[in-house]
């Protein structure tokens, strides 16, 4: 459904630390078990190449982890998405020091891994602090401004290195500004006559005289929408105890030992700076990842969409996981009495997962399309459910109908009333080039375009997805149902807001 589609996936794993943090096969994986590096790398080899699938051509992924399997990971991720993909390692204050006051070093960071997926991926920069907006004390009418020596330093800065970039630039009192080195050699400038000659003319010359009293030149860069590179050197961000206080204060208590900050999280989704990315985080945790989303969205107005998976190990999905991202939505109240606004403009959908047995029989049959039917909305972003198409009403073995706004879908469920649905969707009025896409399940792939042919300028045929239609005909049974009759109610469906 998803794949090829994620924009960004973060993941914080279990690190593996010999205490028990991690299940695999049903068993804890210790410190002294002798194949727990290889288990842990089973563990994640699987997931990570999964994530490749999922993962766009211009998708990239961050993984949280500490010094128990920092180097295996590396090794892991090169193999699973190529060396040449490695955009670096981060390290990140953590804010408090572990360890014993003698022995090993005490730990006071983590790390994470940044890959992307194909290309040469470039991370955007990230919006500066306001001790980086301090170098921005000079003003003009443009606003406020740095700046930055006109003349190059460093290597290659010399007349000889580029012979057109040494000539005089006029200073405000008329006299002609040379570019020279700090003993008196012939430097260059950093760009040539035609470019100081715009520059000129946009004001971005600036000349002030050194001790000495002679000009030197310099070049304007203004504050406003300025970004730096982010370094792989992250200090400044809330660490783990910040974390803590960040989730008890919506949950009202401490129900997770480790979440990650908010701060964090934003960070991530500033450097691949995509305000519609599709975010995924498959070891979701408190569920940090799609509050910092929700949140960097109501900063920016941005429409970034999230998706969380977690395997609700001792209900934390439904305690922890669901319940902080539900009452973030809604609003709370902090255990010290403040109230914190929600951010309402989101919506919150819960879906758990189930094994359905591959068994032949109808109760099966009903299950897998049920839930497939929640993929389907899932796909097509619509999840509000009529009672009625048009003159029927719907059943959930027969057809379901979606609509919100100028997006529709049918589910048909049962081929054989293909020519009912068909001569409804004819008597149905829509506005001009709006169409009601139509997924059937069926045990063939036959696509039904002859039957819509008659209200083709109102439909999209939608074959269902690969994944979908192998497991329905898996679970298909032999024998057909019992002819199920749609019923119909005009008058009920006018009532309750069924299309006519």
């Amino acid at each position: 459904m998803h794949e090829g589609k994620i924009d960004v996936i973060y993941i914080d794993p279990p690190y593996n630390t010999g205490n028990k943090d991690f299940v695999y096969n049903d068993k804890f994986v210790d410190s002294e078990d002798d194949y727990r590096h290889s288990k842990w790398l089973s563990f994640m080899d699987r997931r990570l190449r999964i994530a490749r699938r999922l993962l766009s051509d211009r998708g990239v992924i961050f993984i949280s982890i500490d010094d128990n399997e920092q180097a295996q990971l590396k090794l892991l991720c090169d193999e699973v998405f190529g060396h040449g993909q490695f955009l670096g390692l981060i390290s990140r204050a953590t804010g408090t020091t572990t360890g014993q006051d003698t022995g090993s070093l005490g730990k006071s960071c983590d790390y994470m891994l940044a890959y992307s997926n194909k290309g040469n991926y470039q991370l955007d920069g990230i919006p500066l602090s306001e001790k980086d907006l301090e170098r921005y004390s000079l003003t003009d009418d443009k606003g406020n401004f740095s700046i930055l020596q006109l003349r190059r330093t460093g290597g290659e800065d010399r007349r000889e290195d580029r012979p057109t970039m040494f000539f005089p630039i006029i200073a405000p009192d008329g006299s002609e500004v040379y570019p020279y080195g700090p003993t008196g050699y012939e430097s260059r400038w950093r760009v040539g006559p035609q470019k100081v000659s715009q520059m000129r003319k946009d004001n971005l010359l600036y000349f002030k005289k050194d001790k000495n009293n002679e000009w030197k030149v310099y070049y304007k860069f203004y504050s406003d929408n300025k970004t730096k590179r982010a370094s792989n050197l992250w200090l400044e961000l809330d660490g783990n105890k910040k974390a803590q206080i960040e989730l008890k204060n919506v949950l009202g208590e401490k129900k997770f030992e480790t979440p990650k900050p908010i701060q964090l999280i934003k960070r991530i989704l500033e450097l691949t700076n995509s305000t519609k990315s599709i975010i995924l985080d498959f070891f979701a945790g408190s569920g940090t990842t799609l509050h910092a989303t929700m949140q960097l969205n109501a900063e920016d107005g941005g429409h970034r969409q999230c998706i969380l998976v977690t395997n609700n190990e001792n209900g934390i999905c439904e305690n922890v996981t669901y319940e902080r991202n539900k009452r973030v939505i809604q609003g709370y109240t902090t255990p010290k009495g403040d109230k914190v606004p929600g951010l309402t403009a989101n919506t919150l959908r819960y879906y758990k997962t189930d094994f359905i047995s591959r068994d032949r029989t109808q109760r099966n049959m009903h299950a897998l399309v049920e839930a497939a039917t929640d993929m389907l909305c899932i796909k097509e972003d619509l999840y509000e459910e009529q009672t009625h198409f048009g003159q029927y009403k719907t059943h959930p073995k027969v057809l379901r109908y979606f609509a919100l706004g100028n997006k529709r879908m049918l589910v048909l469920y049962r081929d054989e009333y293909t020519e009912e649905v068909a001569a409804e969707i004819g008597r149905i009025h829509l506005p001009q080039g709006e169409k009601i896409k139509v997924y059937i399940f069926s045990p063939s792939r036959y696509a039904y375009d002859d039957m819509f042919e008659d209200v083709a300028e109102k439909v999209e045929l939608v074959a269902l997805p690969a994944a979908i239609y192998d497991a329905y005909k898996k679970v298909l049974p032999k024998r057909r149902e019992k002819p199920l009759e749609l019923q119909t109610d005009y008058n009920e469906a006018n009532e309750e807001g069924g299309e006519q």
